[in-house]
């Protein structure tokens, strides 16, 4: 195969990926956009979590995790809910079988790219599953930190349409205390003032004392 053909074989794959891709504008999230006008899709949540890397960048724990790495892992993670579809974080049932289903998503949809790009794309994934590095800690962070801050600025929307209450939104925020004390902090008042204001309710245990 000379160099002319390998590139229009090349190029055909890359661009099955990137036409293939463009469904995750179609994959709707229980998030509302902050005006409150509709729910948001894949495409705008991983658009604005990859930002709000490069934004809060500083408040980072040491070691500081690869920007560029972060940004796109966020940018490739939620891509294999075009085939697996999004999963409510608080629907423990629907979480059973999530790991299968995004794994075989995870083969297909990178596996159109060329075998370098898949084997690249497809690791980005897998490590930001696995939460064991810098990045994928970071990453998964903000990933949990976005839409909390939606459903405050929406005063509780998807929280009290689900039931849900301070200790699975804490227990849900965890990835935040391994990457940055900080922010920790900041996501922990920003769930006292949410109790306060009654967009989400307190702890089952704890109501009423």
């Amino acid at each position: 195969m000379n160099m002319e053909d390998w590139n229009h074989s090349r190029l055909t794959r890359q661009l099955a990926f990137l036409t293939e891709i463009d469904k995750i504008k179609t994959v709707l999230r229980r998030t509302l956009l902050l005006d409150g006008s509709r729910r948001e899709n894949d495409a705008e949540h991983s658009w604005h979590i990859a930002l709000m890397a490069a934004v809060l960048m500083e408040h980072a724990d040491e070691p500081k995790p690869d920007l560029p790495r972060v940004m796109t892992m966020l940018l490739v993670h939620d891509l294999v809910e075009i085939d697996a579809g999004d999963t409510f974080a608080y629907d423990f049932q629907g979480l059973n079988d999530k790991a299968a289903k995004e794994q075989r998503a995870a083969d297909r949809i990178f596996g159109l790219l060329p075998g370098d790009q898949a084997e690249t794309f497809r690791g980005l994934w897998r490590e930001f599953e696995d939460g064991a590095t810098p990045e994928a800690k970071y990453a998964a962070a903000l990933d949990r930190m976005q839409p909390v801050i939606h459903n405050y600025f929406t005063e509780g929307h998807s929280w009290q349409k689900y039931g849900v209450n301070r200790s699975q939104v804490l227990k849900r925020l965890e990835p935040v205390r391994e990457a940055s004390a900080t922010l920790w902090a900041f996501m922990n008042e920003l769930v006292r003032r949410a109790v306060d204001k009654g967009y989400l309710k307190g702890d089952p245990e704890t109501e009423g004392e």
